[in-house]
């Protein structure tokens, strides 16, 4: 019987979460956090991991459903056996539908031989989770794909940021549908007021590139905390994000920031290399769960 397992990466935003949405520029970095399905042909459709073990479920499992039904159009998909395992918590801003989305697409185009390139990949797996979220930024699934540093829209790969990450999990749930439409309804509510803070989280992102170029760790910091409290300004922060980004701050990180939608899930802090264990210490002490992970150049990949 024919199987192949594909991975693709979670990911962190440094800058741009929610103003990407509304076209203004992000900077997003893939994360050594790996979803890893594992294909096999079969006669019927079965998706499992620790979810449960169903047939086609768009409950249970919307985007491995919805990617099934889409790639049935390219392929004579009669039966098809997934296995999922992932180090990324799901609902946690750290593109877990994203991964799942991107892994998936890539084990079926190989074991159905669809011919699809990277670009096709990353299309389709947007289309997908714009389908099931409502809105859905091209973003994660694009990053997920392609690995590394990537400022978008303009979808330009930067220098790898060789400094200490570490994750920090409220392990709340949260959201992304809910926090994008509220965005948007303070947005239609005081668009004099949400669409600066929007397009400054934009500028930003195009300032950090330069800085993520030259290397310049500190100073990624301190764009990466003003953007914090703007965030914090249209009201996706939450008291247990707050408790951690702060945390890491004091315990001596260059920053802390949410990553991804916010109202729970994660943030994350930038540190140097030697500092990444007493940061770790001091987000769980504030409660969280604590990931020391780094930048990864690898998107989706077959796995051996």
């Amino acid at each position: 019987m024919q199987t192949i397992t594909c991975s693709a990466p979670g990911k962190i935003y440094l800058f741009g979460e929610h103003a990407v949405v509304y076209g203004e520029s992000a900077i997003c970095c893939a994360v050594d956090l790996r979803t890893q399905v594992r294909a096999s042909l079969s006669d019927t459709i079965r998706i499992s991991s620790v979810l449960g073990d169903t047939g086609l479920d768009h409950d249970r499992y919307p985007y491995v459903s919805s990617v099934i039904e889409k790639m049935s159009e390219m392929a004579d998909i009669k039966g098809i056996k997934l296995r999922i395992d992932s180090d990324i918590p799901v609902g946690s801003g750290l593109g877990s539908s994203a991964a799942v989305t991107i892994a998936t697409i890539q084990a079926l185009n190989l074991l159905f031989g669809c011919g699809l390139g990277p670009e096709d990949i990353a299309t389709l797996g947007h289309s997908i989770e714009r389908r099931i979220q409502g809105a859905a930024s091209p973003t994660d699934t694009y990053v997920s794909t392609m690995g590394g540093v990537v400022i978008v829209p303009v979808k330009k790969k930067l220098n790898i940021i060789d400094c200490g990450i570490v994750i920090g999990n409220t392990g709340k749930f949260s959201s992304t549908r809910q926090l994008v439409s509220n965005v948007a309804l303070l947005k239609k509510n005081y668009p004099q007021i949400i669409d600066p803070i929007l397009s400054t989280i934009g500028r930003i992102s195009i300032t950090g590139e330069e800085l993520v170029i030259k290397q310049e760790y500190g100073s990624i910091g301190e764009l990466m905390n003003i953007n914090q409290g703007l965030l914090d300004a249209i009201g996706v922060s939450s008291p247990e994000l707050a408790d951690l980004i702060f945390a890491a701050r004091s315990a001596g990180a260059y920053s802390a920031k949410i990553t991804g939608a916010g109202g729970g899930g994660c943030m994350v802090a930038l540190t140097q290399l030697p500092d990444v264990e007493k940061v770790a210490s001091a987000i769980t002490r504030a409660g969280g769960e604590a990931i020391i992970t780094r930048i990864t150049e690898h998107g989706v990949r077959v796995e051996h």
